[in-house]
């Protein structure tokens, strides 16, 4: 190994176990370690820039101010709300419509604002009819996880892994490229949510009081559930506005006139424009923390690249799975993705193992598509506890849920859908 390798190495090294840690917080130890690799010139100037200034920051930056926008208008509460009042009269089943809605919502927008919001409504509603809470909350959070994977802006490890392809010199994902896998994953997913689930979830008798906060480990940014305000008062010539501009976006992007980076950076500065969202806020719904993690983990990732360390890991992977089909390394790479993901944020992953999952398909002659379309799919699986994803943290609180209750559902979760992944790539994605 060379030297740039070494440092590397060891900074990701250095990374990861400060991340696992989790005494730091996470964008500051993915900053410093974007800070020593340059600092080493390991990393040159020019690539760093490419890193904070990549079309996925910015796409998720301009994402992150319309969303703030439509929920500032009142129009999500609204939403969630009148879906509430429509359906508590079917029962529990009006709370699973619910929550199947809340997973739709979530291929389009941030999931964290529609769990903060719908979260409080659906344990209300479920006390209302004498049900238990702790059977509709964890559910809740994960259809949100899997509808957020159904498109390539429902959730920021879709356009990092984009990002990051289209510089390792893939095409470009469009918009409702991973859709057909996702909502395969997505159904089965959501089947055992409603037929186990509950089944699982009312298992103990004597559920505890979760804690107020995450113990340490959990690798968690931007999760300040007081970003969004609990009950914005409905404004609706903004919510129209807010809600028109991200159809033109969405509809500018699925039709390719745009890439999705200059459409909704284009809504966004609009919004602000027209005063549907003042500058101020604006900057306020940036949140910069997860747009900053982003950039440094991408740095990071990136010195694997430029060292040749990624393609050094990827020899020695392949030297490994010598003789293995391309099917099943595609297993292996969705079965890391998932194992990591719940000990890291799925940014993180994402940077890690898309450099490799890239280099190890070109090394077995077949196409990168299926294994990316698995790091997405993985990366985005924080099923089995309640740190790995923010909106797993939300629920937990509010349900008083402890550990054991996330391992117990999350866990087949991850199983079951780790399956149908597998099943549906390969017919979507050959190789």
């Amino acid at each position: 190994m060379t030297a740039p390798q070494f440092i590397a190495l060891g900074v990701l090294v250095v990374v990861v176990a400060a991340l696992i840690h989790g005494k730091l917080r996470s964008d500051v130890v993915a900053l410093a370690g974007a800070a020593v690799l340059l600092a080493t010139r390991t990393v040159r100037p020019i690539e760093a820039q490419g890193a904070f200034a990549s079309p996925a920051i910015i796409a998720l930056a301009s994402l992150f101010v319309i969303a703030y926008a439509m929920e500032l208008s009142g129009l999500l509460g609204l939403m969630i709300r009148g879906a509430t009042k429509l359906c508590a009269r079917l029962g529990a089943a009006g709370l699973w419509v619910v929550i199947g809605l809340c997973g739709v919502a979530s291929a389009f927008l941030n999931n964290t604002p529609i769990v903060v919001l719908g979260a409080p409504v659906v344990r209300d509603v479920a006390q209302g009819l004498s049900l238990s809470p702790k059977r509709f909350l964890i559910p809740l959070s994960y259809a949100t996880i899997l509808g957020g994977a159904c498109t390539l802006i429902g959730t920021s490890t879709n356009l990092l892994v984009n990002d990051m392809a289209r510089n390792a010199g893939q095409p470009a994902f469009s918009l409702f490229e991973v859709t057909p896998v996702a909502l395969i994953v997505a159904a089965v997913g959501g089947l055992y949510l409603l037929i186990v689930g509950p089944r699982l979830l009312v298992a103990d008798p004597q559920p505890e009081r979760a804690p107020l906060a995450p113990p340490h480990g959990a690798p968690l940014i931007g999760d300040d559930p007081t970003l969004y305000p609990s009950n914005p008062p409905f404004q609706p010539a903004k919510a129209i506005a807010a809600l028109a501009v991200f159809i033109v976006v969405v509809v500018t992007a699925a039709t390719g006139l745009l890439p999705i980076a200059a459409s909704a950076f284009a809504g966004a500065v609009a919004l602000v424009l027209i005063r549907v969202i003042g500058v101020e806020q604006a900057y306020r719904g940036l949140r910069p923390d997860i747009l900053l993690l982003i950039a440094g983990m991408v740095v990071v990732g990136l010195s694997m690249e430029v060292t040749g360390l990624a393609a050094l890991a990827t020899e020695q992977l392949v030297g490994w799975l010598h003789g293995l089909s391309p099917l099943y390394a595609l297993a292996l790479v969705y079965g890391a993705t998932l194992l990591l993901t719940e000990i890291l944020s799925n940014a993180a992953v994402a940077v890690l193992l898309t450099p490799v999952a890239v280099a190890l398909a070109e090394s077995l002659g077949v196409s990168p598509r299926p294994f990316l379309v698995a790091v997405m799919m993985a990366a985005s699986a924080a099923f089995a506890t309640p740190f790995g994803y923010q909106t797993n943290v939300l629920v937990y609180q509010l349900g008083g849920y402890r550990y054991i209750d996330f391992v117990r559902i999350g866990a087949p979760l991850n199983l079951i859908t780790w399956a149908a992944g597998m099943g549906a790539i390969p017919a979507f994605f050959p190789f």
